[in-house]
This record gives C-alpha cells, sequence and structure tokens, in this order.
C-alpha cells in the first residue's frame, strides 16, 4: 500500500507534530566536522553534519535526530562516538538548523531516501569503506525505520532510540485527533509492517518510564523485526528526554556493540 501522509500535512496537525528552529550558533567551523547540504529534487536544502572517524573502515551513523532538536545540539556528543571509533552523520529535517523549506510528514519521509544516496554516495567518494548504520531518535525513527524496510541494500544496521510503534496515540498526546482527521495506521508509518519486513541487525534503546512513548513501543518495535541479530536495551530510570544522559555507559555500549559486531 502507498503511504497517502495527506492527513498529517495539514497546518492543525504540522503545528503538533513539527517544532522546528534555526541554528543560532556561529557559523564557526567545528573541530575535525565536515559541513553537508543536500540538495533535494524540488530544490530544497538539508544541512548536516559529519564528524568522520579516523580509520577510513569505521562505521558510520546516519543520525535523524528528535522533534525540537537540530544537528547542532550533537556537536558535544559526536565526540564520543569518534573515540569509540566510529563516525556521526546527524541531519536535519527541512525548517530545522541550516535546512530550507518548511517540515511535513511527506516530505520528512521522502527526504529519507535523498539523504541516504547522498550519504552513502559521498562516504564512497570519500574512500570511507565501513558499514553504514541508520540510527532514529523518537520523531527520527520513523525515517530511520522507513529506510531500514526499503534501503537495507545501503544500511547495514538499524538503531531506534526512543521510536513509536503506533502513532495514533502519539498524536492524541500531541494534541492532534486521530480520529476526527481520519487517521490510519496502516495508511500512513505502518511501523509494524515496516518492522516485520526488516531483518538486519537491530538494536532498540528505549527509557523505561518513557511518558511520551512508552517503553512498550519499543518492545512491539523489536518483537515485530524476525532479524537473528536483534538487542532491546532498556534504560532504567529514564524518560523520553534524558535516555542518553541516564545511563551513557549501557547506551553508548550497546551501539559499540552493534557497530563491532558489523566490523567484525
Amino acid at each position: 500500500m502507498t503511504p497517502d501522509y495527506s492527513v498529517l500535512d495539514r497546518p492543525d496537525v504540522l503545528m503538533h507534530l513539527f517544532h522546528p528552529r534555526p541554528e543560532e550558533r556561529s557559523s564557526a567551523a567545528i573541530a575535525g566536522a565536515v559541513d553537508l547540504a543536500i540538495p533535494t529534487a524540488d530544490r530544497a536544502t538539508l544541512g548536516a553534519r559529519f564528524h568522520p572517524a579516523a580509520a577510513a573502515d569505521a562505521p558510520t551513523i546516519l543520525f535523524f535526530h528528535g522533534n525540537g532538536e537540530i544537528v547542532a545540539d550533537y556537536d558535544n556528543i559526536a565526540p564520543v562516538y569518534n573515540r569509540l571509533g566510529m563516525g556521526f552523520l546527524p541531519v536535519d529535517y527541512r525548517g530545522y538548523g541550516r535546512s530550507t523549506g518548511r517540515p511535513t510528514v511527506a516530505a520528512m519521509m521522502r527526504d529519507a531516501h535523498r539523504v541516504l544516496e547522498f550519504v552513502t554516495d559521498r562516504l564512497r567518494a570519500d574512500g570511507r569503506t565501513g558499514p553504514l548504520l541508520v540510527m532514529g531518535r523518537s520523531l527520527g525513527s520513523a525515517s530511520a525505520i522507513e529506510l531500514a524496510a526499503g534501503r537495507g541494500d545501503r544500511a547495514a544496521g538499524l538503531i531506534i532510540e526512543s521510536g513509536f510503534a503506533l502513532a495514533g496515540p502519539l498524536l492524541a498526546l500531541l494534541g492532534a485527533d486521530p480520529q476526527a482527521i481520519g487517521f490510519s495506521e496502516e495508511q500512513t508509518f505502518d511501523h509494524i509492517r515496516k518492522m516485520q519486513a526488516h531483518t538486519g541487525p537491530l538494536l532498540v534503546i528505549h527509557a523505561e518510564l518513557d511518558h511520551i512513548i512508552p517503553f512498550r513501543d519499543g518492545r512491539a518495535l523489536f518483537d515485530a523485526s524476525p532479524s537473528p541479530q536483534k538487542e532491546l536495551r532498556m534504560i532504567r530510570g529514564a524518560d523520553h528526554n534524558d535516555v542518553m544522559l541516564r545511563d551513557p555507559q549501557a547506551y553508548f555500549e550497546a551501539i559499540r556493540r552493534l557497530a563491532d559486531s558489523l566490523r567484525a
């Protein structure tokens, strides 16, 4: 079934789904990082920042962030990935950070494919031969799951942090009425079906006490995947926005373990 995001791309719904903000920091270069501008077919430009690992054969994580976040928010986190021997490449949605355009669900899902193509081509041109992992946090889980289900040939592994299995309850929590707008899981995100198509390596990280996207969503995504190599990592005592901070050792150790398995 071809997704129809028109029920979500209405002003009264988009105001709840997206909270874009520009990058307000100075334009000074981040040491070792490379700013990228990813063109789309309809002439928008998506901002991204690549924090490469030292080794050319190191894994790289393509990261789709959460709502209200931008690429620059991860400038202080990227060095952690680098110290673990991984490259880190967060990308902004339309209207976020240095990206142009206006965010919509249809554009976000379409742009994910363009981003993956651009990044894999760029890594190849730079002589980077390591595996590429796709990671999505919260809202970004939609982009990551979309790619894992349909572009597994380019993505060696999938990491979902605080991802949603069902969008209906999340829409209701954010202030939209799924029934009133004619929302259907099967006609839009359909994450459970997409995860059923994902057979590659999988890591699901979720907060035990997540009040926005409950832990049961992470469990449902994990259970739906038939992958023979998968891990569900609960971060005990954590909520939606402090997953990484509550137990950074458990968080990054799980990611490192998956990356090392692909590198091996």
